[in-house]
């Protein structure tokens, strides 16, 4: 027996022992100073992305120190950083037969800095435990072409987790000098022992107290061992630079007090305007050495930074500086591109007007002059238009977002109107120096807005009008040929006493609202007064009428149906010939709401040739007979007026495709929103209705299809059961308000449409009908066809019955019997308060006034009653018909509860029909038959049920049979059902589940699908679905046709012949399969140095016979050699 085994070892794992402890010392340069600071103290340090300091004042990082300067000319040195360093990243490993060398150029530096260690460190032993472990490493400085060990190193420890240390060297070599770090230890060949050595970096050290002067810095110390293995990053929340503001300005309300004298203060602020303002004067980062002061147009950035510092709605409910600029610029860039960037935020471009740098912003502003066809060279304007693919309709603007971590984010501005009309059109761009989704938000639409809205551009010449205004001014163009009107020229004359301008053309002035007079005086000082009257086409009075205006002033006409025409000019060009060419773009002033406060606006056209007549709307066409032919009248009508519209009507027939073309009918111009057609034979047919204005601009047609035609015969036909009721309904396939239905039924089914208007009854026309009176449980054929104003159509077929719910019944009737005056008279109670108590009396009253007999007998005994009464009636009811009555009710009333029984018969008009009834009224009715002394009754009723004794029943509804035996009519009959389960019928239809454990089915024709989970057994199967047959050599054999498709197969068929003197003499076999006189064969032959093989395959086509046959021949007599080849050729045979 073996030895039993000793006691199990659980491994050991000694705990880490080495811990980075680096000290973190950075100094950061924050920017061009000097800065405002910090925003909120020590909450504006980040470390990780972690505040320093929470809201509460409480560290949420450990042992930092932080000292900073703003950025001043004289500052004192950071107090704890009076070395400086660079540091070299490397993240090497050192391998013991490879030093890791590096070579130290800088001849500034004091000292130098190495940084060390190991990814992990530790041991495995042969039980598993791991254990400490040491790491010896060397550095060297090389001197004088010898490597000097500097520091011999010895890492003792365990750690899983990457360790750093750092030693500091100074007495350095003259440079430039080599420095290497040395592996001692040999490298692990095995995963037991785990002691990479790593050089992570280096840091070259100069120990000098710096102020760093003009320049914002901070100085950080923080223990990197609370961080572990993670890249510590740091980044600071600050106000930036304090620039140039003006005197009257308060960065901190944005308002600007009284009139500014034109100087300056400094301050810190975020106006784009003044960031601008000491970008291009600032001698050190800007542009101050090649720009002063006096070269920048500081008046207009003082309107621009006005304009940016109006607070506008954020989009959140509250308000906000319409333009912030919150940038960082990092690195250096061409000064015209970092200059575009900050004017993009202002919505202005920079400008040279040959003296000085200014401005043009895009707002509201007044216009500077206005040209007329009258003070243009030749009186012409070109017009362009920018290319659609330049209008964007979707923007996504990226934008730096405070609320997601000073990360980027997206903001999407849509016109989903325009994406409508022409599809989606994106623009991804940058918003410069954007930290609010408001402004970013803004920043998209307006680019989007000025896309849509200002897509013109206009060129002219003028003369000496050319300096009347600079680039970015607004000019008001009045060109009477685009106009369509005449809207602007020169004032031939004047009165100043009646107020009488007299112009140099007629114009035509609008029946109501107010035109205005703009007018430019000889000041080149534009105003605008109001047109009192017209006294004659080409004059007019003004209300107020400056002494100013002079004779040739340029004038241009304001209508309150056209919209003033203002553009922005561009650029001035002079030409050769002393005239200046004239670029300008399209300006909406309306713009600026659109951007700002989300307006809404629907722009006047600015022009009358320009208002394309819109599309008719709710185009229809009626059509009526018009003796043997037709007529359809069109109508219509448009969503607004325009002056001096008409309408092209075209109609056409044929569908313009598989030989039937398009052909014109007719064509018209009309006025009006209506025309009639006249004399139109059968066809479909399509209306085009266009509008078409005085200009000849046509507006996008409108078309509608109709059919003069007999209607189509209804698709569907939906019937409604009801009790003794059917509701019809038709439909169409296509939905015609015209055609209305035709309804006949028949309670049996017609063949032909003359059978159908002969013998069925004729409901009606309409959109439906309810058929009444019908029997349950019996069909009823309903005929509807289509019928219009042309013609009927075909009949369309329908059967059904009425309900079947013989629970329903019962509550229908019940609610038909309770209307009656006899069910009424028969369940009120026996008036007995007129009669003697104790005694037996009867009555007699006769009344020829009221035809009724009334006889009644009662008997009263202590606490019970009885009452026989009989009671006959012939009364007229309010609709002045007769009613016939008889009741005959018997009544006891025992201790307080009336019993009743009884039987009435009456004749009654009711719902307008005459209706005769018998009622019952007992808790249980029989039927007996005394013949014989019989007593047994033939049927009982009692508690709402029937029990009866034996019944033959033609038709018979019903929830629930209860019975011992159910047998049909007829001999035999074709259904019966016995007490013991029995069912036999002659013909079953089954449509639902059958189980069944056993039985016997004849002649079963299995339509579907059949599977079986068992055995299956058979004496023959019909159409043999796989079978061999064998064909012999030199035989044939034949195969009888199936009634489905099979695939043949007859492999390997050989043949040898060793025996064989000479490869000339051969044997030849052949297999040939003949389907139907479609032949497939199979040849080989073998000589003594070559064996034969041949196969067939084929399809045989469903109800094909096949013969096959096997022949084997020899090229000479071969006695005495032998000659072998397949007894058989098997043929294999199976469905496909």
């Amino acid at each position: 027996m073996g030895k039993g085994g000793g006691k199990g070892h659980t491994p050991y794992e000694a705990p880490d022992s080495l811990k980075s402890t680096q000290l973190l010392s950075l100094i950061d340069a924050i920017g061009e100073g000097p800065i405002k600071g910090p925003v909120n103290g020590m909450q504006s340090i980040l470390i990780n992305n972690t505040p320093l300091v929470d809201a509460d004042g409480n560290y949420n990082v450990h042992g930092v120190t932080v000292v900073y300067r703003v950025g001043e000319n004289e500052q004192t040195p950071l107090e704890g950083f009076e070395a400086s360093g660079a540091e070299t990243m490397l993240g090497v490993e050192v391998k013991h037969d490879n030093p890791a060398t590096r070579t130290i150029t800088s001849k500034e530096i004091d000292r130098l800095r190495i940084t060390f260690g190991t990814p992990y460190l530790q041991e495995s032993n042969d039980k598993g435990d791991r254990n400490e472990t040491s790491l010896n490493l060397l550095i060297q400085f090389q001197r004088n072409g010898s490597w000097v060990t500097e520091k011999d190193i010895t890492i003792h420890g365990k750690t899983t987790t990457q360790f750093l240390a750092s030693v500091v060297l100074g007495n350095l070599p003259p440079r430039p000098f080599n420095v290497r770090m040395v592996r001692v230890t040999p490298d692990s060949t095995t995963d037991r022992l785990q002691n990479k050595s790593l050089w992570s970096s280096y840091t070259e050290i100069i120990d000098l107290k710096q102020s760093y002067p003009n320049t914002a810095v901070v100085g950080l110390q923080v223990d990197a061992e609370q961080f572990g293995s993670q890249q510590v990053t740091v980044n600071y929340h600050i106000y930036g630079r304090i620039v140039q503001v003006p005197s009257n300005y308060d960065p901190d309300t944005r308002t600007y007090t009284g009139l500014w004298d034109g100087t300056f203060k400094p301050a810190y602020t975020n106006s784009p305007a003044w960031c601008v303002m000491d970008m291009l004067t600032h001698p050190l980062y800007g542009m101050g050495q090649a720009i002063g002061v006096a070269d920048v147009d500081k008046w207009a950035l003082y309107a621009i930074a006005q304009y940016c510092d109006q607070r506008v709605p954020d989009g959140f409910g509250g308000q906000e500086p319409r333009m912030t600029l919150n940038a960082y610029i990092a690195q250096q860039r061409k000064a015209y591109d970092v200059l575009a960037d900050f004017c993009s935020v202002m919505r202005c471009m920079p400008v040279w007007n040959g003296s000085t740098m200014t401005f043009v912003q895009d707002r509201p502003a007044d216009k500077a002059w206005t040209y007329t066809n009258s003070n243009v060279v030749s009186g012409q304007f070109k017009y362009s238009y920018s290319a659609l693919k330049d209008r964007h309709n979707a923007v996504e603007v990226r934008y730096t977002d405070p609320l997601n971590g000073w990360k980027t984010s997206t903001e999407l501005v849509e016109d989903h109107a325009s994406q409508i009309r022409y599809g989606r059109n994106l623009l991804k761009m940058d918003a410069f120096g954007c930290t609010s989704r408001g402004q970013a938000h803004r920043t998209g639409l307006w680019v989007m807005m000025t896309e849509l809205l200002e897509t013109q551009t206009v060129d002219f010449s003028v003369g000496a009008e050319g300096l009347r205004h600079t680039p970015g001014d607004i000019i008001e163009v009045c060109d009477n040929d685009y106009a369509g009107a005449s809207v602007g020229g020169r004032i031939t004359d004047l009165d100043i006493s009646t107020r009488t301008l007299t112009l140099d053309r007629e114009i035509t002035l609008p029946e109501s609202g107010a035109a205005m007079l703009n007018i430019v005086g000889p000041d080149g000082k534009p105003f605008s007064t109001e047109i009192q009257s017209q006294p004659a086409p080409d004059r007019v009075v003004m209300k107020v009428l400056p002494e100013a205006v002079q004779p040739y002033s340029i004038w241009g006409l304001k209508l309150p149906s056209l919209k003033r025409r203002l553009f922005r000019c561009v650029r001035i060009k002079e030409n050769d010939d002393g005239t200046y060419a004239i670029t300008a773009v399209q300006h909406v002033p309306e713009k600026e709401s659109i951007v700002d406060n989300g307006a809404h606006f629907d722009p006047l056209p600015g022009t009358t040739n320009g208002i394309i007549p819109p599309a008719v709307q709710h185009l229809t066409v009626s059509t009526d007979n018009d003796s043997n032919l037709y007529q359809a009248k069109a109508k219509w009508d448009t969503p607004r007026v325009v002056k001096g519209v008409r309408f092209v009507v075209r109609l056409t027939t044929g569908s313009g495709k598989d030989g039937d073309p398009v052909r014109l009918v007719t064509t018209a111009t009309t006025s009006e929103t209506q025309y009639a057609f006249h004399e139109l034979p059968l066809g479909d047919y399509t209306l085009t209705v266009r509008a078409i204005n005085g200009f000849g601009q046509q507006g996008e047609p409108s078309s509608v299809t109709f059919s003069i035609q007999a209607p189509a015969a209804p698709s569907t036909i939906e019937l409604t059961p009801g009790y003794f009721q059917i509701t019809v309904t038709p439909y169409q396939a296509i939905y015609d308000a015209s055609v209305q239905y035709e309804f006949w039924y028949s309670a049996t089914q017609l063949a032909t449409a003359a059978d159908i208007q002969s013998k069925a009854q004729y409901l009606g026309v309409g959109p439906f009908r309810i058929k009444d009176g019908l029997k349950p449980l019996h069909d009823a054929w309903f005929y509807v066809r289509s019928v219009n104003l042309v013609g009927k159509s075909a009949f369309a077929e329908a059967s059904g019955q009425c309900s079947n719910d013989a629970e329903g019944y019962l509550e229908f009737l019940d609610g038909k019997i309770q209307q009656t005056q006899l069910a009424k008279e028969l369940w009120e109670l026996v008036d007995n308060s007129r009669l003697d108590k104790d005694i037996a009396k009867i009555s007699k009253t006769v009344s020829e006034t009221k035809n009724e007999i009334e006889q009644t007998v009662n008997k009263t005994l202590n606490d019970q009653s009885a009452t026989i009464s009989q009671i006959q009636k012939v009364q007229t009811d309010t609709d002045n018909n007769l009613n016939a009555l008889y009741m005959l009710k018997v009544q006891k009333t025992k201790d307080g509860v009336p019993y009743i029984a009884g039987i009435g018969t009456g004749i009654e008009d009711v719902a307008g029909q005459t209706l005769s009834q018998i009622l019952l009224a007992a808790n249980r009715i029989a039927l007996i038959d005394p013949s014989n002394g019989n007593t047994t009754p033939m049927m009982v009723a009692r508690d709402g049920q029937i029990f009866m004794n034996e019944a033959l029943v033609k038709y018979l509804s019903a929830t629930v049979i209860s019975a011992p035996t159910i047998t049909s009519g007829g001999y035999p009959p074709a259904f019966s059902l016995t007490p013991d389960g029995r069912v036999t019928a002659r013909n079953a239809d089954i449509s639902g589940i059958i189980s069944a454990n056993s039985g016997t089915f004849s002649n079963v024709h299995i339509l579907g699908n059949c599977q079986v989970d068992a055995i299956l057994s058979a004496n023959q199967i019909r159409g043999d679905i796989a079978k061999i047959v064998a064909c012999n050599r030199r035989a044939s054999v034949y195969i009888p046709p199936e009634e489905f498709n099979r695939t043949l197969a007859i492999p390997s068929v050989w043949v040898t012949a060793s025996g064989f003197k000479s490869n000339a003499f051969h044997v030849n076999i052949t297999v040939t399969v003949n389907a139907g006189g479609a032949v497939y064969t199979g040849a080989a032959y073998a000589t003594n140095v070559k064996p034969g093989i041949c196969d067939v395959f084929c399809t045989i086509p469903a109800n094909t016979p096949v013969t096959v046959s096997y022949q084997a021949s020899w090229s000479e007599s071969q006695d005495g050699y032998p000659v072998g080849s397949s007894a058989q050729a098997l043929v294999f045979i199976n469905k496909a």
